[in-house]
C-alpha cells in the first residue's frame, strides 16, 4: 500500500475503499468531496497536482 506521505489521488483512496466503485466517475465525487472536506479542517493536505497527503506538522 502507498505510503499517505507520497500522496494519494482520490481514486486510490477509492480503491482502498471497496464501498466505492472507482470505474464510475460520478461515484468518486462524493468521496473527493469529503476529502476536500478533511482538507478544510486541517486533517489532509492537497497537493498542486491534486494528491492528498497527510498533514505534516
Amino acid at each position: 500500500m502507498k505510503s499517505l506521505v507520497e500522496g494519494l489521488v482520490c481514486r486510490s483512496v477509492g480503491v482502498l475503499m471497496p464501498v466505492v466503485d472507482v470505474s464510475v466517475r460520478s461515484k468518486l465525487e462524493p468521496l473527493r468531496e469529503k476529502l476536500v472536506r478533511l482538507t478544510d479542517r486541517g486533517w489532509l493536505r492537497k497537493m498542486p497536482d491534486g494528491q492528498f497527503t497527510t498533514r505534516l506538522t
